[in-house]
This record gives C-alpha cells, structure tokens and sequence, in this order.
C-alpha cells in the first residue's frame, strides 16, 4: 500500500476570519498545558479568556483579526479593567477532561465591552467568568504609565448592557464605594507584603503591558509562600488600576480578612508605591 503525504504548501492557508472562529470553539481537551496539581490553572483559563474576549469583541466590530485601531489610526488595545471568577471548582477538571466554554459578549459603553463565561467540564459547571476590558493608548510612545482611555470608531452605537462589574470597577476606582464583599476598599495598611520582579519575558505580553492575568499569579505566588495547605479557590475579584514599566518592581499586600466570611482583600503596588490592583478572594475554606 503506498500511502500519499501532502506538504504543508499543499494545504490553502485558513484566512484570519477563519482562524478566529476555530479558536472560539467551545469543546477544548485538557491536557498539562492547562493545569497545575490542584486542576485547571486559573492563570491558563484567564489568558484564554482574555484571547477569546478579543476575539469575540474583534468579531462583534466586524474585522477580520484584534487589531484595534483609534479614529486616526493610532494602535489601541482592549486592555482588561475588571475580571470576577465564581462558583469556581476548578479542581474537578483532571487531564483527558473534555472543558466546554460558553461565552456571551456585551457592550457597556462607548469604550467598554463585557463577555461572560460558563466553563462545564463533562456537564458539570466548574465556574463562570466576567472580563471587562476598555480600549486604551499610551498617550505616551512606549510608556506604561501613561495609558488613557480611548475610543475605537464602530460601524454604528450599539445599545448599551448594564455591567454591575463595570460599575464596581468604576466606583472603586473613584472611590465612591466603602466595601466590596463586606471588607473595606480603602485599607488601612497591609498585613503582610510579598515583593516581585517581573520577567519581560514570561509575564509581559505582546502589547509590552504586565498582562493581566499575571496580577492573579502574582498573589498566587505570595499565598503559596503564606498559605501552602489553603483551599481550592471559590471566587476572586480583580480591579486593575494601572501598569508598570518593564523592570519594574511590584508589591503585592495582604490587606484586609474577614474571619466570618473567610474572604481576603490584596492589592498590587509598583515600585512607586502607586496602587494598581485591588483583588478580593474567597475559598473553598477559610484560611
């Protein structure tokens, strides 16, 4: 029997569109890229996530690939201000699992979009994640600080979805809010610090911005150095309020517990001392 193999050039070349739609298919099979030794990495999840949110948002403006652009064709990003993950059980998802990810895209307003995600794993639901992102510039060329809010011109105004996150996010931003889960948004000083120096080349992305799914890992990696026997993770809230410079150091704060309610609030600081996270936690047992 002979048997025919086709070169790679014999194959047509799948265009952008096409690409963009494979990757939001929502039937994935785990295997060790997406876990670590308690079950789905939540640092994998949110980097796949925050792809298919710019995936779905690319599609929703109707292009043919995430290259976002102002007006006057000035680069922008949807750079993610607010990420919630719920009912989380993440440690039910084993290798050879299938994961089902079901999203909804909304949008918030002129600048903001939401999309929702219910993530099953062999019919069971394992959690439900909220992104919001809001297009942004560097007002100044290849400096992180200087990130503004945007607009991305549209084919026409869609209406508008109320996003209690987009709210939250906004309120704790301003301040208009005292308590978020009952812990205090203001901390009065941290109970413990966890210093960091980021890698340009593991946790900056692709745009030269500390990626966001890298704020989670990083207390991850002071609760593991606090914490090492704590329970897997039942909900996490984070609030994004800015971003560092390569080289940069970072602080990560353990700020406030509620003993009742066993939820934790953190919060990331640069190497300035300028706030650029708030982060609110709860798990399966309190710690």
């Amino acid at each position: 029997m002979n048997l025919a193999v086709r070169t790679a050039c014999e194959f047509p070349e799948p265009s952008s569109r096409d690409l963009m739609d494979r990757a939001l298919e929502p039937h994935l099979l785990v295997g060790m890229p997406h876990l670590t030794p308690h079950g789905l990495s939540e640092t994998w999840a949110m980097k796949e996530l925050g792809h298919r949110h710019w995936l779905m948002l690319a599609r929703h403006l109707g292009m043919d690939n995430a290259d976002f652009r102002t007006a006057d064709g000035e680069e922008a990003y949807a750079a993610i201000c607010a990420t919630s993950l719920s009912e989380a059980r993440l440690d039910c998802v084993r290798a050879n699992s299938v994961l089902t990810i079901r999203s909804e895209l909304s949008t918030v307003s002129r600048t903001q979009t939401a999309t929702t995600h219910d993530l099953f794993c062999e019919g069971h639901k394992i959690g439900r994640v909220e992104l919001v992102s809001a297009f942004v510039h560097r007002g100044v060329e290849g400096r992180n600080h200087s990130l503004a809010r945007t607009a991305v011109e549209t084919p026409k105004a869609p209406p508008y979805t109320f996003s209690q996150l987009a709210k939250t996010a906004a309120d704790i931003r301003n301040l208009r809010i005292a308590t978020h889960w009952g812990l205090p948004v203001k901390a009065t000083g941290p109970v413990r610090s966890f210093r960091f120096d980021p890698a340009t080349s593991q946790e900056f992305n692709g745009a030269a911005l500390f990626y966001f799914a890298e704020f989670q890992a990083l207390a991850d990696r002071a609760l593991d150095a606090w914490f090492p026997h704590r329970d897997a993770l039942k909900r996490r809230d984070v609030f994004f309020l800015g971003n560092i410079e390569r080289g940069e150091s970072l602080v990560f704060e353990l700020a406030e517990a509620s003993g009742h309610s066993g939820a934790l609030q953190g919060q990331i600081r640069r190497q300035s001392g300028d706030l650029i996270a708030k982060m609110f936690m709860s798990f399966q047992d309190p710690l």
